[in-house]
């Protein structure tokens, strides 16, 4: 475990390469004793830095959902972060490139809640039954550390979360069986990725679950207005200056973003 004193080191880092624009250094190369509370840890610290400065949490997000991604971390579940108000845009934002280290994209389904979850015990149909909307999104991740990253920076760095694009079709849960929700997505005129939603934890709101359940024995609850960020059903893409991210969830219309 890492003392108060090297964990600021680490908040001060981060928070410098979110300024800056300039990838910092990993907290595992800065210790290499860091383990995986320190980094939630370091991620929460950032978190109350920026609600200090007036950006509000409006949810989290939850990554590393799929099989392949978990093996490829080394991990055998999920990892969660923070979403700030600044941090929401609409479909058809345009957002300047140089807002980002090395920015990619991925296409996830955001749940938005309408009344609280909190664990231990919480299941699928709790999750559905607390739900409000479910909404087509893009989420953009931006690495403020440096290759190669183990699961401690990852996590430290609020899993990389750098931006949600909401838009397509919102629909009530159980309009749809969201197992089969599936994403075309584009760059520019190519396609890149396609994939199911059931690939995040065999059902998208699985991922909800999870989250209520980790957070719930630390006294957090899932709060109703919240988004919750559910993982993404593909790898992510690299976005480029001047590329067009364009997201095509079928029946639930499509989502896209600009990077100028």
């Amino acid at each position: 475990m890492l003392t108060e004193e090297q964990r600021r080191q680490v908040v001060d880092s981060l928070l410098d390469s979110h300024r800056t624009k300039v990838q910092g250094t990993r907290p595992s190369e800065m210790f290499p004793q860091i383990e995986i509370e320190d980094s939630y840890a370091i991620s929460s610290m950032v978190a109350k830095q920026k609600e200090a400065q007036g950006v509000r949490i409006v949810g989290h997000k939850v990554g590393l959902t799929s099989k392949a991604m978990q093996a490829a971390s080394k991990i055998d579940e999920p990892d969660y972060g923070y979403m700030f108000d600044d941090l929401v845009l609409q479909d058809g934002a345009k957002v300047p490139f140089e807002s980002f280290c090395v920015p990619r994209v991925e296409p996830e389904l955001t749940f938005i809640l309408k009344e609280p979850l909190q664990g231990p015990g919480i299941g699928l149909v709790d999750v559905l039954r607390a739900t409000e909307w479910v909404v087509p999104s893009i989420e953009i991740i931006d690495a403020r550390v440096g290759e190669p990253r183990r699961i401690f920076d990852t996590v430290a760095d609020n899993g990389a979360a750098a931006g949600t694009v909401l838009g397509g079709r919102p629909v009530r849960p159980d309009e749809i069986d969201l197992r089969w929700v599936g994403a075309i997505f584009h760059r520019n005129s190519e396609i890149e990725e396609t994939g199911l939603a059931a690939g995040v934890l065999g059902h998208p709101a699985m991922a909800i679950a999870w989250l209520a359940n980790k957070l719930g024995p630390m006294g957090t609850v899932l709060e109703p207005g919240h988004m919750v960020l559910s993982g993404s059903f593909t790898r992510p893409v690299w976005a480029a200056k001047g590329d067009t991210l364009h997201a095509d969830f079928g029946p639930l219309g499509s989502v896209a973003v600009q990077f100028t």
